[in-house]
């Protein structure tokens, strides 16, 4: 596990960079690592965010864009829109969740 620091604090991260421990994540940290992307985060972008986590917390995994869509109720249009070219894995940074299985 590798430790490295973002917005001025450590937190551990895998060789991809996701967090492996969400519980050291919190919506500050969120902004940062939309930062760092080149997304700047809406409303929008934090209901998405939200329904991630609390959809981690309830099934151990990290919701699939189909997942999003469908419990969530996010268009995966939407999706792609709000967090472009592969709207998962940057969904997932950002939240401080795993990658989600199935992403290369």
């Amino acid at each position: 596990m590798t430790v490295t620091t973002i917005d001025g604090r450590e937190v551990h991260v895998d060789a991809e960079g996701f967090l492996t421990d969400p519980t050291e994540w919190d919506e500050a940290l969120g902004a940062a690592l939309a930062r760092a992307i080149g997304v700047e985060l809406t409303e929008r972008h934090w209901e998405v965010l939200r329904f991630l986590r609390k959809d981690y917390e309830g099934q151990g995994e990290t919701a699939t864009t189909r997942r999003v869509q469908t419990v969530g109720g996010f268009p995966t249009k939407e999706q792609f829109a709000l967090f472009p070219k592969k709207p998962a894995k940057k969904m997932a940074y950002v939240a401080g969740l795993p990658k989600p299985k199935g992403c290369v």
